[in-house]
């Protein structure tokens, strides 16, 4: 009987239904990261195709519209200089320019937006021109930075802010008790979050940059920017997921944007290549939209950030405004209690004053 007893006081219920959702966590991320990225593939990767003659050009567009597997969406576009400006737009991820004078065409791929993709179109090319008996040239319009590994490095980035954000608002809410006790300690914690984030913004694009390892161009204020928003998007919906469920509120956390989001955040390989389902989160959740933008600050010249940088803030927004308004419904709920209480006996009056 006193196992038994020692064995109830050391496993509560409460202890099981952590350790049942760390479990689940678990496996889901296992789950996540395997089904993203085991077998990645090119899916209607958007691509132009450039020829001098319209009949020629369509000609082109069908051939590499029925390809098995459907790995290119081709698009015919009016002359090279209209490619490359849709390259640099983020509108299209590559594009065949026909030469009709020869037998060597030339490829338009942009490295920055992810190595991977870039040499699965060369490859992809090269076999189909290969098939009519023609060379392929590969022009790189957004070259990723030597010092880029497989363009990994504003995937990592947006990673590390990402934990910043969710790490330091547990920290935050464990430190003092899982939920705040009022709207003043709730406001109080996030405005500590966004100089968190404005320190962590600024500290990563420091890193990140030519001053120390040089690994991506672009904006120094423009990542620092970036890093900001994308620390405190995660560290105020965290903090939001914290006063609606406890401390549950950091594996719900850890599950939007380690479990769903890393995955799908086109890092390691670039959306195109992903399956259907991480593809369509992915550009919706803080580390798909941080680093796609990202990546566009840093070779793209800034351009096709909107999208994303609305996403990370309505999750700031809405992060903020679930914060302060769960504080305030529970305060005013714990003043009723209080009021009641102290009608009725005063006892509890006199337990809250204190």
């Amino acid at each position: 009987m006193r196992f038994a007893d020692e064995f109830k006081n050391a496993v509560t219920p409460r202890a099981t239904l952590l350790v049942i959702g760390v479990l689940a966590l678990q496996l889901l991320f296992i789950a996540s990261y395997v089904g993203a990225l085991h077998d990645p593939k090119p899916k209607d990767v958007p691509f132009g195709v450039v020829a001098p003659a319209p009949a020629a050009a369509q000609q082109t567009e069908q051939r590499l519209a029925k390809l098995p597997g459907s790995p290119l969406d081709p698009r015919v576009v009016p002359d090279e200089r209209s490619a490359r400006r849709q390259i640099m737009d983020r509108e299209i991820d590559g594009a065949l320019v026909v030469d009709a004078r020869g037998r060597t065409d030339t490829l338009l791929v942009a490295s920055g937006g992810g190595t991977v993709l870039a040499s699965t179109l060369e490859k992809l090319a090269t076999k189909v021109d290969g098939a009519e008996q023609r060379k392929v040239r590969a022009v790189d319009v957004a070259p990723a930075s030597p010092h880029d590994f497989d363009g990994l490095s504003a995937f990592y980035l947006v990673v590390g802010w990402c934990v910043g954000g969710y790490l330091c608002a547990s920290i935050m809410s464990i430190s003092a008790g899982s939920r705040p006790t009022s709207p003043q300690r709730a406001a109080i914690r996030l405005g500590a979050m966004a100089l968190v984030a404005i320190v962590g913004g600024i500290g990563g694009s420091l890193i990140i940059g030519d001053s120390i390892l040089g690994a991506l161009p672009g904006s120094f204020w423009g990542l620092a920017g970036l890093g900001a928003l994308v620390t405190f998007a995660v560290g105020a919906i965290t903090l939001a997921l914290e006063e609606l469920t406890g401390i549950v509120g950091i594996g719900l956390a850890v599950l939007l944007i380690v479990v769903a989001g890393n995955p799908s955040a086109g890092g390691a390989f670039p959306l195109p290549m992903l399956p259907p389902f991480w593809r369509a989160i992915g550009p919706w959740l803080p580390p798909g939209a941080g680093t796609w933008a990202a990546r566009s600050i840093a070779y793209f010249k800034g351009n096709d950030v909107t999208q994303s940088l609305l996403v990370l803030s309505a999750w700031a927004v809405v992060g903020v405004v679930v914060t302060l308004l769960v504080s305030v419904l529970r305060e005013r709920r714990r003043g009723g209690g209080a009021r009641t209480g102290g009608a009725e006996g005063g006892s509890t009056h006199v337990g809250v004053a204190s």
